[in-house]
Order: C-alpha cells, then structure tokens, then sequence
C-alpha cells in the first residue's frame, strides 16, 4: 500500500499509511517537510548547540541544556525504552526516519536555513525525547525556588503567600468537560486553549494520522511522534492542562576541588567524588566557550564549580577551571515556562528561553525570546538590562548582585558558582527531575493513546505519563468520562518542595512516587485552568481560581451547549482580578479634579478587557503604574538586584513581573511592609491623569510571537483583546509591556456525537515557511475567536502525495 498524504482548505496534513510504522514514518516526512526550521532549532536546543548557529544570543540556554545533561539523559531514556518498550523504541525510530527523508526538501523551501548558513543534520532516534524534554524542562517552575530563597532572605517567611501565584514562567491552560446531561446531542463536548508562548511557527501542529489500527486528529507537537496533548480518535477523545505539580528539586551542594577530583558533601560527612567531564559550546562569530559539567547523586550542577566566580559558573563564561577565556556572551533572550527566550525577559538575542518573552519588553531578539511548561524571541520594545528569556521576570533589568551572597536558612554562605568556605566547601545548586532519575520520559504512552477506544484505555495510557504532570479530561462515546492527574512527583521533605534542599543535610532524599489523584465532574461539569483542585497536594503555586470561575460561570448560563456555541467562553474578556485595585481607587478621596473623574470612569468600567476599550486602556495604564511605584518602594529594593544564577533562571527572579502577578494578594494585604498602599495608588492614578491613553487597549495590548531568527523587516503586531487573568488569556506584563507573547496556541472544540463536528485553530497557520499560503492563514480566525472545522472525511480532502511503501 502507499502513503497518502492529504491536505484541507487550511493545509493541515492528513495521512493514511499502511501501518502504525509506516504511519509514523510519513508523519516524520511532513513535519519536516512543513517544519524544518523549527525541528532544527529544536534539535539543537535540546543538545545544547544553537548558538552555533544563532551566535552569542543562544550560549545562556546551550550552557544551561548542558549543565542540565538534557542530551545525556534523553539518550539514557531512549536506550530504556529499547529494553522496556521495543515495539515503541521502533515506531520512534520509524518517525526519525520520516524526518531525516524529509528535511533536505524541508530546508530547501525555508529561508532561515540559507540566512543563518544551517546545514541540516541528521536526527538519531534520541532526537524527539531530547525535543520533548527541553521543550518541557522548565514547565515546573523549579527557578521559582530560588525566588522564594530571596524573597524569605530579605522579607521573611510570610512574603510567600503573597507572591504564590501564577507568573509569567509558567505556562498553563484552560479546559472544560462537559458530560452528555450537558450537551444538545447527549454526548459529551471538551473544550480548551493551552497557553503557551506563541511561536512561529506554532508549537502545535494539527494533523490526521490514519491506519488500520486507529484513525486519530488532534494538535501535535513538532518532533514528537504521535499525539500526546490533545486528540479525537472518533470514539473517545482527551485534553490537558498544567497540574502545576512541583517535581523537580534544586540542591545546595558543598563541593571541593581535591588535585584529581571534584568532590561533593554527604549528609554522614564524608565527601564524595562527583562525575566531571568538560564540554566545548560553539559560538557563531565567537570563539568557543569550555565548561565544565559536574553531577552530584543529586544530580546535575547547573551552576559552575568550586573556584569559579558566581557570576561566571552561572552563566558558563570565565571558568577559570574548564574555560579558555571566551568573553562572556552579551545578552541571550531568558528561558519562558518552556524553556526557550524573548524580548520579554533579561536579554534581548536569539533563543535561549521562550518564557521571559512577553514579559518585559525587550526590543527584538536576534534569536529566540523560555514555558510553559512551557523562551521565544518577539518584537517586544527592550527593557533595561540584558535580556535572555521569555520571562518577563528578568525583564525589569537589574543587575547581578556585586556582593556575596548572603546567609540563607540553613546560615550557608557560599554562593551558587564557587562561594563557600575551605572547611565547608563552595556552594552549587544541583538539580534533580524524574527522567534523570528513572530513564524514562512516558513515551511508552504515546501509542497506547493513539490506540485507545474510551476512557478506561486513556487512563490506563496516562498511567505511563512522565513529564510534564498533567491534568487530564476525556470521554468517549459510551458516556465515559475521566478527570485525573498524570505524571511522576516525587514523596520528599516540604524544603525540597519549597525551597534549596541542602544536600549534606539528611532528610531531603527522594521516597518514592505520590499516586496519582483522580477529580469528579460537578453537576456534569470539570474545569480546569491550572487553579487549585486535584492537583493540590502535588503543588505549591496554582494560578488564582478566576478563569476556572468565570468558565463555571458561564457554562452554568445553559443548561446545555453545542460545539459550535462553545467559543464564546474561549473569548470571554471579564477580568475578575481588577476588583482589588478598583476596591483602592473606589477609597481614594481629596483627588485633582482629572483624577477623580478618572477614578469614576473606572468604577463605571464594565471590567472587560477587550481590544476596543478605551476604558481597559485606562485600566492598564493605572494598573502598571501601581506596579512601577510598588517596584520602586524601598521595602523591596533587595528585591530588585538580580542574583547571580544562571540567566535562563533569571525570568523567575524578577521583581516588577512578581508584584504584576501578585498585585491582588499585595493591594489585599492586611500590612505590607510599611507600604503606603493607599499613597501609591493615588499616585499612579494622579500620574495616568495627568498623561492618560489616548488609544485603546489593543493599540499597546499586541501579539508579539517569538522567532528563532526574527524577521528582520519592521513588525507590528495585531491587537489583542484579553489578558492575563482573563478566560482569553493573553498575557501582558503590567509595569513593563502591554505586548503579549504569551496565549492560546491553539483553541479546539471535541465533539463525542459527531468528529467532524469539531472545531480547531491555531495563531498561525499549518506551515512554517515565511510566505507559504498557509503560514497564517488561519490568523484572522484566531483573532475573532473563530475556529475551523475539523475535517476526516477523505473525500473532502486532496490528495497530494502518494509514496510507495518500500518496507
């Protein structure tokens, strides 16, 4: 039999094969042939190499992927895999094949490759489980760690609470369930919209993969075979969020260089030898830079070793142990939830991070702006200081701390590249995740998902789910239904959860696996978006609970829904987080004359965010200036110099993105730290008075989405409605950027009585080429909050490739 591939109205591959290898084989073939700038860039990001490509900008992230042995442990995971699961080892090596026939075609209809001289590689089975796991390493959040370090070092223990919430570092979802008692044709509906950052092309693939075994449509991720997030499979169908589970661990290790060895502290006193090798990153148009990659039994030193200078172990540049001297880089874009850089974040270049990117303003990377969960590069206006990450976290520009490093809670003092005393040893910070740990990264998942027929074959797929800890929905058309968590999160100590474990301390060891919970639908309903539910007991910070609320809400406004009605919560743009803030103008008396009839014009403000309101300008406008004057307030001044750690963590260290995303719990405080509360928010009103928007919210409310390699023509994005605590979740920065990088990377509709009654879009378009029909085409339906239809129907399909199977 040949393979066919089909396309749609939108471009979308369809492909039907003779089997599930074969299949896999010709979904490698097309997303390189689709994608090939993007399977690159993400290849070499999960080895720790882009900056060979893409220059100095990329040398943050590439010393991070190193340190963090990404590489080494996809390749452990894969040589498990072939022990535990053969049969899955083979279909991925059959995807690999389909990528490596594919790319030189790929690269040939793709101008980045020539623009950056990029020669394609060849990918090795390992490739996708290095993609999956550097795309996802940092959805956790475990930089958010060190942030509490900080915040407990100079404000005390009672300033978590206050800060504990979501942020732009992590990347998180919407989803709703609805039973068939709930629906109009008696089956069951799902529904919902990751939000990642927004790439391009996009993070999400749509794509039908057909044989005689399954027959399945849904949003792929580019690298990885198969369908894990989001799929249909004509008799059941599954969606996930972020469970925003805490599962990886960063360990305080005392290290000391003996003439042969690095050694580590033991919690019985005795030192340890760590493994130690070094490594040579290449720079395009830079000299090469030498680090030196230590491993604890904890795990991976992600900060430098003992006898190098905090600042340089962080970052990998001036190692006077391992290095040859070369000048440290000037400014790689920080990591987002997923790892990968932006405008948004400390420095401004190509791709180290996608998460600080719609965060802080940053003018053009000349990569990529860091997740999720989950480091793009957008064309956000430069904030102060350098920035490398889609963070927005390290995009208020502070500089590293000249000093040492202060005491901590255990009365340490070493800092995280080589402080410490000769007794004691220098301090580190060693890093700890699942697949380092247990070789597995869940792929053996994947084609049980593909496979399955209802909901009790989903779950007992998610059973072998790693990484990223999910919350999962499903149903099938039997009126089965299933809202569980899926993933591995270590048993240990509160410390290793909250904060820096110290490893030469005993009690901070890993104890096992935590079982996984299971939710129940209420009243016909499950709703999730990332906020506090059967998760709880695996987290530490959720998002606050008014997009879960407002959906509820609005799901409670019918009795039942249709597919086709359920955009219109996809859009909805009440921002419930307002009422704090509204709560302090509404007490303001003694106002000029101007700033009082703003603040009257504000508490008349219906509180939706959309693209066309002056009001929601005005709104912003006092909203950021709160946060600018609260960033500003001596109070928090420690709070505003960034530690010396590595760059891609600096997004989660930030402090102007922290007040912004926990202004509600500061403006709601019972004291804060002597602050004026009342003073300051006359102030940012008397300021937004005096100088008013004279636009609306979407002339500085725009989509910013992140490149690898940016286009160099001038860009401006369109305008958005939404925002960060909106069910239209496009997240600005207050106090640094209206702009977003941040939103629904793609929005679908599963429909249980009828597949092709479902909807799907992304903000893009199917194709990665700048310039190809259908590289964003489906743009305009993303901006209205429409979606396309989902098609399976072959005889609505063109055929437009038939390859003969020479297996």
């Amino acid at each position: 039999m040949t393979i066919e591939t089909y396309r749609d109205a939108w471009g979308i591959p369809h492909l039907r094969a003779a089997d599930a290898l074969e299949l896999a084989r010709a979904q490698g073939r097309v997303t390189a042939r689709d994608r090939a700038w993007q399977l690159e860039v993400e290849r070499h990001r999960a080895q720790g190499t882009s900056a060979s490509f893409l220059g100095a900008p990329a040398v943050a992230w590439d010393v991070f992927a190193r340190r963090a042995r990404l590489a080494d442990t996809a390749r452990r995971c894969f040589e498990a895999l072939e022990r535990r699961d053969p049969e899955t080892a083979e279909w991925v090596r059959a995807y690999v094949a389909g990528v490596n026939e594919g790319l030189p075609a790929g690269a040939a209809r793709t101008p980045e490759f020539a623009r950056t001289a990029l020669t394609p590689g060849t990918w090795e089975p390992w490739h996708p489980l290095g993609i999956w796991l550097a795309t996802h390493i940092l959805f956790a959040g475990f930089p958010a760690k060190l942030w509490r370090e900080e915040a407990i070092r100079h404000l005390g223990e009672e300033a978590i609470p206050l800060f504990a919430t979501d942020g732009p570092a992590t990347a998180g979802s919407n989803g709703w369930l609805l039973a068939g008692s709930r629906t109009t044709t008696g089956h069951a509906l799902l529904a919902g919209d990751p939000h990642r950052f927004i790439e391009a092309p996009g993070v999400y693939q749509q794509i039908h993969l057909s044989c005689p075994e399954f027959d399945v449509v849904g949003l792929a991720v580019p690298g990885i075979p198969g369908i894990a997030h989001f799929a249909h499979t004509g008799t059941v169908a599954w969606s996930i969020t972020n469970a925003m589970a805490d599962y990886q661990d960063l360990y305080r290790e005392r290290l000391r260089r003996t003439e042969t060895a690095v050694e580590a502290l033991a919690p019985d006193g005795t030192w340890t030898p760590t493994t130690r090798h070094t490594e040579t990153i290449d720079i395009s148009g830079n000299p090469p830079l030498h680090i030196e990659l230590l491993e604890t039994p904890r795990g991976p030193v992600i900060t430098g070793g003992p006898g190098e200078t905090s600042e340089a172990a962080a970052n990998g540049d001036g190692l006077p142990a391992a290095a040859d001297g070369a000048q440290p880089p000037q400014g790689p874009p920080a990591p987002d939830g997923e790892g990968r850089t932006s405008p948004l974040s400390r420095a401004a270049g190509p791709a180290t991070g996608r998460l600080a990117a719609a965060a802080d303003g940053a003018l053009p990377p000349q990569g990529r702006p860091a997740p999720d969960h989950e480091g793009r590069t957008s064309p956000l206006p430069r904030a102060a200081g350098p920035a490398t990450g889609r963070l927005a976290a390290a995009a208020d520009g502070a500089q590293p701390p000249q000093g040492p490093p202060a005491p901590d809670h255990e009365s340490r003092t070493g800092g995280a590249g080589g402080g410490g005393d000769a007794d004691g040893g220098a301090e580190v910070l060693a890093f700890r995740y699942p697949p380092r740990v247990t070789g597995d990264l869940g792929f053996s998942a994947l084609l049980p998902l593909l496979r399955a027929r209802n909901v009790t074959d989903v779950d007992r797929a998610f059973d072998a789910w790693t990484e990223p800890v999910n919350v999962v929905h499903a149903a099938d058309t039997a009126g089965g239904t299933l809202h569980r968590v899926a993933g591995r999160v270590p048993v240990r100590s509160h410390t290793n959860r909250t904060r820096l474990a110290p490893a030469w301390l005993p009690g901070h060891d890993w104890q096992g696996w935590h079982e996984m919970p299971y939710g129940d639908l209420t009243d016909g309903v499950a709703v999730m978006a990332n906020q506090r539910g059967p998760a709880t007991p695996l987290g530490v910070e959720f998002a606050p609970p008014h997009r879960a609320d407002r959906i509820r809400a609005l799901l409670d406004e019918r009795r039942t829904w249709s597919a086709a009605g359920l955009p219109v919560i996809h859009t909805d743009t009440h921002l419930a987080s307002a009422a704090p803030l509204l709560d302090c103008l509404a007490a303001l008396d003694g106002l000029t004359p101007e700033a009082a009839a703003l603040r009257d014009r504000l508490l008349a403000w219906d509180r939706r965010m959309d693209a066309g309101s002056t009001d929601a300008a005005a709104y912003a406008a006092v909203r950021s200036a709160v946060v600018r004057h609260l960033a500003a307030h001596p109070a928090f001044a420690a709070l505003a110099v960034s530690p010396a750690h590595p760059e891609v963590l600096l997004p989660w260290l930030a402090l102007t993105p922290r007040i912004a995303f926990a202004l509600e719990h500061l403006l709601r405080a019972e004291e804060l730290y002597g602050v004026d509360r009342p003073a300051v928010v006359r102030a940012a009103v008397e300021e937004v008075a005096a100088e008013p928007p004279t636009g609306t919210w979407g002339d500085t409310h725009r989509l910013a989405p992140w490149q690898a390699l940016p286009d160099p023509a001038p860009y401006d994005g369109p305008a958005l409605s939404g925002d960060h605590d909106c069910v239209l979740c496009t997240s600005a920065v207050p106090g640094l950027t209206d702009r977003s990088a941040r939103g629904p990377a793609a929005r679908y509709v599963w429909d249980l009585a009828r597949r092709d009654d479902s909807l799907w879009v992304v903000p893009l378009g199917a194709d990665g080429v700048p310039g190809a029909p259908h590289h964003t085409d489906q743009l305009p339906l993303w901006l209205k909050g429409e979606l396309a239809p989902v098609v399976t129907d072959w005889d609505r399909l063109d055929l437009v490739e038939e390859t003969e199977n020479d297996g």
